[in-house]
C-alpha cells in the first residue's frame, strides 16, 4: 500500500531515468517546501549536505528504487533537484602499482 500512495499511483517517472549511481543534488535550496510530500523532503534533508546517489538515497529512506525514481522526477520537474552521471576519467595506471598490485596477489 505505501508505494501506492508515495507514487499517487504511478508505476514509471513521468521523465528522466535514473540509474542507481546517479548523483543527486539540490538545485536551489530556496525554494519552498510547502506541499511536498514526506519522502520529497526526506530527499531534500539528506541532498542538503551534499550530493548522494539514487542508491544512498533509497537506503536512507528505505524506499524502493523505483519508487524513488518516480518522487525523483517530481523534485526534477518542480526545479528542487538537478542530476549528474558519475563520470570516471581514464588515465594511464603506473606499470610500477601494476607490478606491485601483481606481486601482491601472487603473495596470497
Amino acid at each position: 500500500m505505501r508505494p501506492y500512495v508515495v507514487t499517487g499511483g504511478r508505476s514509471a517517472p513521468s521523465r528522466n531515468t535514473f540509474d542507481a549511481v546517479t548523483l543527486v543534488m539540490i538545485l536551489q535550496s530556496d525554494l519552498s517546501r510547502a506541499g511536498l510530500t514526506p519522502e520529497q523532503r526526506g530527499v531534500l534533508n539528506l541532498c542538503g549536505q551534499g550530493a548522494l546517489s539514487v542508491a544512498e538515497i533509497a537506503s536512507h529512506l528505505e524506499l524502493p528504487l523505483s519508487v524513488l525514481r518516480i518522487v525523483l522526477a517530481d523534485l526534477m520537474e518542480s526545479g528542487h533537484i538537478t542530476t549528474r552521471s558519475t563520470i570516471l576519467t581514464a588515465r594511464t595506471l603506473d606499470r610500477d602499482i601494476l607490478e606491485a598490485v601483481l606481486a601482491g596477489l601472487q603473495a596470497l
